[in-house]
């Protein structure tokens, strides 16, 4: 397919993926590496009570939480000029 036939189709929202070659595709910053970490169990309780209410995994609120964290974390930085 040529690069205006591909831009077109893309522009008009129609489905590309079977013109992408996804074999190789990455998401950018969202490379995986895994860690272990120690919790006292009165914080996994309570993590776990907090994912059942939301009817998340355990894993996905703690990664959603430190982000939250860490973004926060992130502009308190940049606006206070430590960027």
């Amino acid at each position: 397919m040529k690069a205006k036939d591909f831009e077109h189709k893309f522009d008009e929202n129609d489905d590309i993926t079977a013109s992408l070659d996804l074999s190789k595709a990455k998401r950018v910053l969202q490379e995986q590496k895994r860690v272990n970490v120690d919790f006292p169990t009165w914080m996994i309780e309570a993590l776990d009570r907090e994912a059942g209410k939301l009817g998340v995994t355990r894993q996905s609120i703690i990664k959603v939480w430190l982000a939250e964290r860490l973004e926060k974390s992130d502009l308190t930085h940049r606006s206070s000029g430590n960027a």
